[in-house]
């Protein structure tokens, strides 16, 4: 591998795993989480981490070939804004949940999120049908949260 190439890869590496870990913080399951009421195919507490690894690793990966296939540096500068929106609406949301505990406000916060996530997908698959197939996992597991976010908001509200 060359040398030019261990720099996209480590920042891509670094700001997945830092938005993770400051996910991680922001997300607390305590009293006020295990008292709402959740839909009957909400998955297990656990499964939540190892698909969060999973879709952090892909999107690092993606954010990577996104950075090495990008014909110009205005389509790199473009994909790292892209993927710093998408990383700032992924935590805003753990933060409305989970600090804010408005599942309500959360919610719609969520359609940003997807969005952002659409977005990226249709930059990337221009120059790396790689980065954008890379981020469909996570579009998908979005939708799947959007699916049980709905569900608590409709089990549990109102809020605030």
């Amino acid at each position: 591998m060359k040398k030019a190439a261990l720099f996209p890869i480590g920042l891509a590496a670094f700001l997945a795993f830092m938005t993770a870990v400051i996910g991680s913080t922001i997300t607390v399951l305590d009293e006020w989480y295990y008292s709402l009421q959740q839909p009957p195919w909400a998955p297990p507490d656990w499964l939540f981490g190892i698909a969060w690894t999973i879709i952090f690793s892909l999107i690092a990966l993606a954010g990577y070939l996104a950075w090495f296939k990008a014909p110009t540096r205005r389509d790199i500068d473009y994909a790292l804004t892209l993927f710093a929106l998408n990383g700032f609406l992924n935590l805003l949301w753990s933060f409305l949940f989970f600090r804010f505990q408005r599942p309500d406000w959360a919610f719609y916060e969520l359609t940003l999120l997807w969005l952002s996530i659409f977005m990226l997908i249709i930059f990337c698959v221009r120059f790396s049908r790689g980065a954008a197939l890379l981020l469909l996992p996570y579009l998908a597991w979005v939708t799947f949260a959007g699916a049980l976010n709905f569900e608590i908001v409709r089990l549990n509200a109102p809020f605030g």
